[in-house]
């Protein structure tokens, strides 16, 4: 079978024609001065608006919710350096594509001089060889690297030598504000979108906000949805009017809708709220959403991870090594296309839903750095230095256990308070006894 072409963008060859474009793809902004809700980066003043004015673009990572504007960014960038901008989908393009868009890319730089990005989506579903295949590029220089991660960069998907050469720059969801003002140049706009054609009550656009869960693409697929909806239900009754009235039942309609995109950061919150609020029907319920739809186990499988500590902690020890038991589970036997390593992740996630919970642990550590980021160190206590000759070990000594360890200026301070739940009960009884005055 022959190989997908690769080509750069943008490109009337592999763009279909705007009538044949949904709403959100042809309501991507023109320049970086549309884009909407990322002013940290692109403000006056801002990061990648300095880079751009310097024409300098290094490698990056964009780091963001789903809808937050990651592709259309890298493609800004590129056009306002005046690069030449090339697109490979994780999922679909290797290393043979990769080595394309790199002969292209020394061609152009021998040819007209021009530096190619190379904008790289979902990047930590590459696997490690391929991210491996891209390092020299990268390092060498012969492309410029965007890539687009939904995940934390630090979470392992990226291999650390990668990720070194790379700036990460963090997107964040967009606020009401932000979409309200997308839907309403889609609703105004004349050439690439409804034109005043259609309107919205009160209630429907707050409707649509709301459905949009800070994600611009999202709030333009139910738009666009809700359109259609509204169009059918007018032909049905005879009688078509302009502006199209698009009523909140209409928007209701439109988010449930089976083709609307896959609401990651939704379920995954759902999936994760669930089993801290003890409920391993909806835990597995959100689990299998999130895999229907193609999420990739191993992000899954983290979060649980994450949840075992954050969740349930010390309430119930067992659940972090079932957790990365999962994980590796996941890993070795696979997911995707082999049911049998979905039980791993099912068995996890219903364990830690039924199990006790505490954040104990976590919210003590939390409060510790908080204090030494608000006030600075303080020095060690002289019998603890590893030097130091009046240190009593516990071990020989039981009543060592009571001399100092924290700075004589945080003596009596609690940073972990454990709860009455599960095993944490009994590490609370256990603390509460060596606390307790003797004689």
């Amino acid at each position: 079978m022959a190989r997908r072409p690769v080509g750069t963008l943008p490109d009337p060859l592999f763009t279909p024609p705007p009538e044949h474009q949904p709403l959100a793809a042809r309501m991507r902004p023109r320049t970086l001065d549309e884009v909407l809700g990322q002013d940290h980066l692109l403000g006056p003043g801002a990061p990648l608006r300095r880079l751009v004015e310097a024409r300098r673009l290094p490698s990056m990572l964009l780091w963001g919710p789903p809808g937050s504007g990651k592709t259309t960014i890298g493609r800004l960038l590129a056009e306002a350096v005046g690069a030449r901008f090339a697109q490979l989908n994780s999922t679909m393009d290797g290393v043979a594509a990769l080595r394309d868009v790199v002969g292209e890319a020394r061609s152009g730089a021998a040819l007209a001089g021009r530096v190619t990005v190379v904008f790289l989506d979902e990047l930590h579903r590459y696997s490690k060889a391929q991210q491996d295949a891209l390092l020299p590029h990268v390092e060498s220089g012969t492309i410029v690297l965007v890539g687009a991660t939904t995940e934390p960069p630090f979470g392992g998907g990226i291999i650390r030598p990668l990720l070194s050469r790379l700036r990460v720059f963090r997107l964040e969801p967009l606020g009401d504000g932000d979409l309200r003002a997308i839907a309403q140049r889609a609703l105004a706009d004349a050439e690439r979108g409804l034109g005043g054609t259609v309107a919205l009550d009160d209630v429907a656009f707050r409707q649509l906000i709301g459905y949009g869960s800070g994600d611009a693409r999202r709030v333009l697929g139910i738009l666009e949805t809700a359109v259609a909806l509204a169009e059918r239900r007018a032909v049905d009754a005879g009688v078509v009017e302009r502006p199209l009235a698009i009523a909140p039942d209409d928007v209701g309609r439109a988010a449930q809708s089976a083709t609307l995109d896959y609401d990651r950061s939704g379920v995954i919150s759902a999936f994760i709220k669930s089993i801290r609020g003890s409920d391993p029907d909806a835990a597995v319920y959100w689990l299998a959403t999130a895999l229907e739809a193609g999420e990739d186990p191993r992000y899954l499988a983290r979060r649980l991870v994450i949840s075992a500590s954050e969740d349930v902690g010390n309430a119930e020890p067992r659940g972090l090594p079932l957790a990365i038991a999962a994980l590796e589970a996941v890993e070795k036997i696979g997911a995707e296309t082999n049911d049998e390593g979905l039980y791993a992740l099912a068995q996890a996630a219903t364990f830690l839903a039924a199990a006790p919970k505490s954040p104990s642990a976590g919210r003590a550590f939390f409060a510790a750095r908080d204090l030494v980021r608000g006030e600075g160190t303080r020095p060690v206590p002289g019998h603890l230095r590893a030097t130091a000759k009046t240190y009593r070990n516990p071990h020989d000594d039981p009543a060592a256990v009571d001399q100092p360890y924290l700075p004589k200026t945080l003596r009596g301070r609690r940073f972990y308070e454990p709860r009455e739940a599960g095993d944490e009960a009994t590490i609370r009884a256990r603390m509460e006894e060596r606390r307790r005055p003797t004689g």
